[in-house]
């Protein structure tokens, strides 16, 4: 019964995660809550493990976390270049007017 409220309380916490992710107001306040929402999975994928008596999920646990924080240093990175170039462009027009 606990992990049923347990998975129960995961759940609605993702769904609130990705309702912030459709609705954020600023970019980093969605991947903040993407973050949110790996997070909650792995550890979704850790409980159903434990509840099935199946440790080999725990290792899919630890493989999709790491997926999931290489692929939000990405995204980070990305947008950091994508808006130092959008700086560097307005200042060449700056320069040139």
């Amino acid at each position: 019964m606990m992990f049923v409220a347990a998975v129960a309380a995961i759940l609605i916490s993702m769904i609130l995660a990705l309702f912030r992710a459709f609705m954020g107001p600023t970019l980093y306040d969605r991947i903040l809550s993407v973050n949110m929402f790996g997070t909650k999975t792995v550890i979704m994928i850790s409980l159903l493990g434990f509840m099935m008596g199946r440790p080999e999920f725990l290792d899919i646990a630890l493989v999709y976390a790491l997926i999931n924080f290489i692929s939000i240093i990405g995204i980070l990175r990305f947008f950091e270049y994508a808006e130092s170039d959008a700086d560097t462009n307005a200042e060449k027009k700056e320069l040139k007017s």
